[in-house]
């Protein structure tokens, strides 16, 4: 099964598995070949581009007055690509955290006018979540931040990427 993860206009698929909270067996017991030297290096670099990145964000949500998890709820409601609002349930999905956590969460949004709950027409029980005019301007301007960074590291992202690329793999244009 796969996930679809928003990024701009285009919709990118992540394999499911990839974003589970819970750890995958260890190589060895998968029968995948160990890892050879180099690509220990390049994991080691693509870690710590990605730490970069982590860092970046959670700077930029903080000089915003949010927490790191507000800002990512608030980019997973607006970047939901079902034509139905997000609920709790699929929000705390997306942020690979418990419903009850994701309650919380929104309930924080809701007290500091970020983020609006409404009846599900469909289902009085189920809450659809919705963004304020506040959080709108927020989301705009830290999403043009974060765009602007990874425009800045995607070359290196690239490159970082292209090193995991199987051997039979046909070369990236």
């Amino acid at each position: 099964m796969r996930a679809p993860i928003g990024c701009g206009m285009q919709t990118v698929a992540m394999p499911s598995r990839s974003l589970s909270p819970r750890a995958r067996p260890a190589a060895a017991s998968a029968n995948i070949a160990p890892p050879a030297a180099p690509d220990y290096a390049a994991l080691a670099a693509f870690r710590y581009a990605l730490r970069g990145f982590t860092a970046f964000s959670e700077a930029q949500a903080h000089a915003a007055g949010l927490t790191p998890r507000q800002h990512q709820a608030l980019l997973a409601i607006k970047g939901t690509p079902d034509p139905q609002p997000i609920g709790i349930g699929a929000l705390a999905r997306q942020l690979l955290i418990r419903p009850h956590s994701a309650v919380e969460l929104v309930d924080r949004l809701v007290q500091l006018g970020l983020v609006e709950r409404q009846e599900a027409p469909e289902d009085h029980r189920r809450a659809q979540l919705r963004l304020t005019a506040k959080a709108e301007l927020l989301l705009r301007d830290l999403s043009a931040a974060h765009v602007q960074e990874l425009n800045a590291i995607r070359p290196t992202l690239i490159d970082l990427l292209r090193r995991f690329a199987p051997p039979d793999a046909a070369p990236d244009p």
